[in-house]
């Protein structure tokens, strides 16, 4: 993991950060940026949102979602989000997977519900986890 990577990592956890700072429900949020073409952009090799602050992000995908982010539902912790984010992008990196691939073997439900588990763990040793968790659902 390189460092731009990582810097990347921390800018989608304090992007899903910042949805809680907005009021969007958790869930509904995390979907969506996981199936957006936001989320797609950021993983290709060399795109211009990589280079883009959680702020115009957030507007990326709010502007692409609409309707689906009522204000309404659960909110989770700061640290929930940060953890999520940070790990869906690392899984990225690490696999090579992309994003709506990511979504569908750890959806937003197992990603909380793993939080405390997994969120002291090292990143890859919770992917794999994860993926576990996923291939014995399967």
């Amino acid at each position: 993991m390189n460092e731009l990577q990582l810097k990347l990592c921390d800018i989608q956890g304090r992007l899903f950060e910042l949805s809680a700072e907005k009021n969007y429900n958790s869930a509904a949020f995390v979907k969506a940026f996981m199936t957006s073409d936001t989320a797609k952009q950021l993983d290709s090799k060399y795109n211009r949102m990589q280079w883009a602050g959680e702020e115009y992000l957030l507007e990326e995908v709010v502007d692409a979602a609409g309707d689906v982010l009522a204000a309404d539902g659960e909110i989770f912790s700061n640290d929930i989000l940060y953890w999520i984010g940070y790990i869906y992008r690392y899984w990225h990196y690490y696999s090579g997977e992309n994003s709506a691939k990511i979504y569908k073997q750890a959806p937003v439900e197992t990603m909380k519900r793993n939080y405390m588990m997994f969120h002291t763990m090292d990143p890859v040793l919770a992917i794999e986890d994860l993926k576990e968790i996923h291939s014995q659902k399967q």
